[in-house]
């Protein structure tokens, strides 16, 4: 019994070593499909290794979609930039032909004023009315309006100007506008020119 004892014994210690063994030298990891006798080493070629690289396959297709999607993606923008670029051009080459076009029709009453040659000073006045009406119109209906300044108003920065300062008249003209020396335009909510005006002191 004693014999038989102990050769169990000695087997159930091979096998123990024998296991403790091939688990130092496998180095396929914990997840190794090879076997308790593996002695493979570094150039293992095991089933988990054939895993692994199916994995990393993988990742080098979606990084190849990623970069296609993005070689795309930046030629539509540059494409949208140069398109905005030659659009944004082409506006300022063309931004002010509204305007000149309305005004040309005063241009044409200028030349024949000047082809006009009548020495009639009265004429001259009427013609000269007539045309700065028309002007005045013209640009109305483009949205300029004539700021509203006058003697005696308050002195406010955001419309006027000073251009000089000279002692009042009168003490209700101390720190207020005393002359307009050149008229004020807005143009839609926008301040064109300012008013230049005289302050009092």
């Amino acid at each position: 019994m004693d014999d038989q004892n102990k050769t169990a014994e000695k087997k159930v210690d091979e096998q123990n070593t024998t296991a403790e063994t091939g688990s130092e030298d496998c180095t396929c990891g914990p997840d190794c499909t090879c076997g308790p006798d593996c002695r493979c080493g570094p150039d293992c070629q095991c089933k988990l290794e054939n895993n692994q690289e199916v994995t990393e396959s993988e990742p080098v297709e979606e990084v190849v979609d990623y970069q296609e999607k993005y070689l795309r993606l930046y030629a539509e923008f540059d494409n949208f930039r140069k398109r905005t670029m030659r659009e944004r051009v082409d506006l300022i080459r063309t931004a002010s032909q509204d305007v000149i076009v309305t005004m040309l029709p005063l241009l044409d009453d200028f030349t024949r004023a000047k082809a006009n040659g009548n020495d009639d000073i009265q004429v001259i006045k009427e013609g000269m009315a007539l045309i700065h009406t028309k002007l005045e119109s013209t640009l109305s209906s483009k949205g300029l309006k004539l700021m509203e300044v006058k003697s005696g108003d308050d002195f406010n920065v955001d419309f006027h100007e000073a251009i000089t300062n000279i002692p009042a008249p009168s003490s209700k003209l101390k720190g207020k506008v005393v002359d307009v020396v050149e008229n004020g335009y807005i143009l839609g909510d926008k301040v064109l020119r300012y008013a230049k005006v005289v302050i009092g002191q």
